[in-house]
């Protein structure tokens, strides 16, 4: 990684509590993109599914924060997983400070479960005192999410990866369901591989047409290729997310 720089901040005394800042040698937009990795919130995955997005972010001039997070099988769930999440993010302001980065655009880029956690830490802003992630340190400025979980109600009723979100979430998925949140103060870019067999189209499809419907900012843009194909560099479905994370960042 000759083109880049990559260091490590911990944000917690968990092995688990960590995020890699990916810095281009020189930066052609302001701003941060925000890497959250997905894998149905399991701990069987990990931010080496990041890793390669967010150096290919920093190769294209935009610094770029690969996040990790406790997850089911090493002591994630609710609300560990998401008060990582949110704390993982606020961290950024300490890496920001120390490399003059600017914060006024920050962009996540969420594959499957990350997509639901990015759509998700997005609305802190609006969430009341005392609720999990609630006054963020630093502010989502939009959202693109690739085959995101988001609409969670009906990923129970599906079953989704043997029931994945009861074991995340138990009683709790109000609190965390992004399509329970619309409309977000945020742009939120909802792409969908075509040939997805992990996450329904229906998620991102119900969550769009909701969001729009309450008056948010929300898209839907439809990829070729399969699930994982959205995290391949090399993809032609990768390269439509890219330019969409670089658009939001541009436009804010």
């Amino acid at each position: 990684m000759s083109d880049i720089t990559v260091q490590r901040y911990a944000y917690g005394p968990d092995p688990t509590q960590w995020a890699e800042l990916f810095l281009p040698f020189q930066r052609s937009l302001e701003g941060v993109v925000v890497v959250i990795h997905g894998g149905y919130w399991r701990s069987a995955y990990s931010a080496d599914l990041g890793a390669p997005l967010a150096a290919d972010l920093a190769r294209h001039g935009v610094a770029a924060w690969n996040l990790e997070y406790r997850r089911m099988g090493n002591g994630g769930g609710w609300p560990t997983t998401f008060l990582d999440v949110a704390a993982g993010i606020d961290a950024l302001a300490i890496a920001a400070s120390e490399h003059g980065l600017g914060l006024g655009s920050v962009v996540i880029l969420g594959h499957s479960a990350g997509g639901q956690l990015g759509v998700w830490a997005a609305g802190r802003s609006t969430f009341p005192a005392g609720a999990v992630g609630a006054q963020p340190a630093v502010a989502v400025t939009g959202v693109v999410s690739q085959s995101g979980l988001l609409n969670l109600g009906q990923a129970q009723q599906l079953g989704l990866s043997n029931n994945a979100v009861t074991a995340l979430l138990g009683p709790n998925v109000a609190f965390a369901d992004p399509l329970a949140a619309v409309p977000l103060p945020v742009p939120v870019l909802a792409i969908h591989a075509v040939h997805d067999a992990d996450v329904p189209a229906s998620q991102s499809e119900s969550y769009v047409a909701a969001a729009v419907e309450a008056g948010g900012d929300a898209r839907l843009i439809r990829v070729p290729g399969d699930h994982m194909d959205l995290i391949d560099v090399g993809s032609a479905s990768y390269d439509i997310c890219r330019e969409l994370v670089l658009g939001l960042l541009g436009r804010a």
